[in-house]
């Protein structure tokens, strides 16, 4: 992606080359209003422990430089607030010089059209974002206190940072692995990480405060973010030994045991091989382990796979990525887990088409559930909902898969537990074959958007299930003639005239009269009689000569209609409460003959459902008769134009259900 395909993000909708054109032709320097140069902006909740002045790197040093002799892993250093894991990532990122070019837009300097504003690009919910901010910074002492170069007057880091605060980093999807509860293949599963251009890193768990950056007597720092930099497998002794590179992003403090720097076995691998392998061996905080060591030594291991839009096109192997989009709308698609049959299946749905083994007959995928913008919903009081997914074998033909399979039958696969995380991603090795990935919130009703990536070691196919929206009504059969009508028909007839006028047609409202009449000696129908918007809308499905009346023989085509209408919410009203579950509307709108995506389905449950998810039968046959002749308009303007003017159909159906 270029950088021009970035989409702007200052509130204002200006772009950086606007923002810095406007402040050179009035020569002032930028002054960012969605970052403020205040202590707020650093904590959230806490106050500022220590007297802060933000300053621009003009006014730090002299010749501040935007880059100095390139943007290299060994220039970071971290800042006095802690930030190790964002120096670990930074470092990381820089050993990708196109990724990196793509975040810290290179052709920036304090020289040529500065005007104290800075722009970097990061990946947030599917889109590439243009981030701007001005350059001053939080200094103590005239020191920065945060990110920054090892070299004084180098600052791209520092204004990375500032920026990243407002954004996310990469685009990857994040994997975590507990060393001592690894999979037996770890060591190849970092090696093909790597070889995919991810970004690795590692850690050793803390059990309280006093432990933090604590130095063991092997060179190792406790509740530290290091960087995983190498894999190797070489020849000792005639034996394969798998060694790990890692960098502490301080720069300094090393790994003193077996295969570091000076150690005696390097003189036991082939000269050529070690002169390969160690070309980095100063005292820069990098160095090398035996994966054993590294396993008892490490308790975390954690994989950012990068998309193929952050990689280069020389990386060894790139990921094939599936991209979705959708929400958890309650009364509709936000069904909960798995502990909730009656309405897990109402969940969004989709189908991951996995043909092509990529070794020991198996598929190997990371499925990334992400929630989005709940940062932004933190101020408003929303935390983040507790998410995951399940893998289930996909049967053949369905569109969207109904409660009973996910009755019957078991997952393949799933997110180890539901947590309230940002994003949940698990890596699965699956026999070829269709599944069907569902993601939920923990427990139903529960409003979110997500973000689904699926990353595939070969090229999958994947499609959002469910997003049909067609509908089978066949032409309704002939009225029968006076002669041949049934008892009850008769009775509706004498009903039908006793109300019609000389015209022997009704109105809406006496339709209403006839309808509450007739429905309210049904005893297993509970609800307190049509609302004149319902008869409206039948109307407009019956009326054929746009009288605004219907008659009769119209009439009689709706009675058999409203049978199978009647059955059909009767065989959802499970409790013969008067009401349906809206979570239920899918069904049965599926028995009816129409089929809706989950867009749709959520503006309808919007629009009819009450404050418990339910549907009452007034709001029901509204729904279901406005549906109806919305389908058949379309259907008629379809005909009427062969096919050479193609309606939205969706577009017009939530315009439709708007109304």
């Amino acid at each position: 992606m270029s950088t021009s395909q970035a989409e702007n993000t200052q509130s204002d909708g200006k772009s950086f080359e606007q923002l810095r054109h406007e402040c050179l032709m009035k020569g002032v320097l930028f002054e960012d209003p969605d970052f403020p140069a205040k202590d707020s902006s650093l904590f959230f909740s806490e106050k500022v422990p220590v007297h802060i002045e933000w300053k621009r790197p003009t006014e730090i040093c002299k010749n501040p430089k935007f880059i100095l002799d390139g943007a290299d892993r060994t220039d970071i250093c971290q800042g006095q607030l802690g930030d190790c894991w964002l120096l670990a990532a930074v470092a990381s990122l820089t050993m990708k010089k196109e990724a990196l070019a793509r975040v810290v837009p290179p052709d920036q300097e304090f020289n040529q059209r500065y005007a104290g504003i800075f722009h970097f690009q990061f990946w947030n919910h599917n889109k590439w974002l243009d981030v701007v901010v001005d350059d001053r910074l939080p200094t103590v002492r005239n020191q920065l206190i945060m990110l920054h170069s090892a070299s004084s007057n180098e600052f791209w880091s520092a204004l990375l940072e500032k920026a990243y605060a407002m954004e996310d980093f990469t685009g990857g999807v994040g994997e975590m692995y507990e060393t001592k509860a690894a999979p037996g293949d770890l060591f190849n599963i970092m090696k093909k990480a790597l070889d995919r251009g991810s970004m690795m890193g590692c850690s050793i768990d803390i059990t309280s405060s006093a432990e933090s950056e604590a130095k063991t007597s092997t060179g190792l720092v406790k509740g530290h973010a290091y960087s995983i930099t190498g894999v190797e497998e070489v020849n000792a002794r005639g034996q394969k030994v798998k060694l790990v590179r890692i960098r502490n992003p301080w720069g300094q403090v090393e790994w003193n045991g077996a295969w570091s720097d000076n150690s005696r076995e390097w003189n036991y691998i082939d000269s050529a091989e070690k002169n390969r392998i160690m070309q980095n061996s100063a005292d820069d905080g990098e160095f090398w382990m035996e994966f054993e060591d590294f396993k008892r030594n490490y308790d975390k291991v954690e994989i950012c796979n990068m998309s193929p839009d952050s990689l280069t096109e020389d990386t060894k192997h790139q990921w094939a990525v599936n991209v979705f989009e959708g929400n958890w709308i309650r009364g509709s698609t936000a069904g909960g887990c798995r502990n909730y049959i009656d309405t897990f299946w109402t969940n969004p749905q989709f189908k991951l088409l996995l043909n092509d083994a990529d070794g020991d007959n198996t598929c190997s995928v990371v499925i990334a559930l992400m929630q989005k913008n709940r940062r932004k919903l933190r101020k408003e009081g929303l935390d983040l909902e507790t998410i995951g997914f399940a893998v289930y074998e996909a049967p053949e033909g369905e569109d969207h898969v109904g409660k009973d399979f996910f009755r019957y039958n078991g997952s393949k696969a799933r997110s180890r537990t539901y947590i309230n995380m940002r994003e949940v991603a698990e890596r699965f090795t699956l026999p070829p074959g269709n599944y069907l990935l569902v993601p939920t919130t923990f427990q139903p009703h529960h409003e979110a958007d997500f973000l689904i990536r699926v990353f595939s070691e070969t090229k999958a196919e994947a499609l959002e299930m469910g997003s049909k929206v067609d509908a089978d009504l066949p032409d309704p059969p002939m009225p029968s003639p006076p002669e041949e009508e049934t008892k009850e028909e008769k009775g509706l007839r004498r009903l039908f005239e006793q109300l019609a006028g000389s015209d022997q047609a009704i109105s809406v409202r006496e339709l209403q009269e006839m309808l509450n009449g007739v429905l309210s000696r049904r005893k297993e129908i509970k609800f307190d009689g049509l609302s004149l918007s319902t008869c409206h809308s039948i109307i407009n499905l019956m009326d054929v000569d746009n009288t605004g009346k219907i008659e009769f023989q119209e009439f009689k085509v709706f009675w058999e209609k409203l049978k199978k209408w009647i059955m059909l919410f009767l065989s959802f009203d499970t409790d013969r409460s008067g009401k349906m579950s809206s979570y239920e509307l899918r069904g049965a709108l599926k028995a009816a003959g129409m089929q809706l995506n989950n867009p749709l389905l959520q503006l309808v449950g919007l629009r009819f459902a009450d404050e418990n998810y339910e549907i009452d039968f007034d709001d029901y046959l509204t729904c279901i008769v406005r549906l109806e002749n919305m389908f058949r308009v379309f259907q008629a303007l379809d005909k009427f134009n062969r096919g050479r003017v193609q309606m939205n159909i969706m577009q017009f159906l939530m315009l439709s259900m708007n109304v």
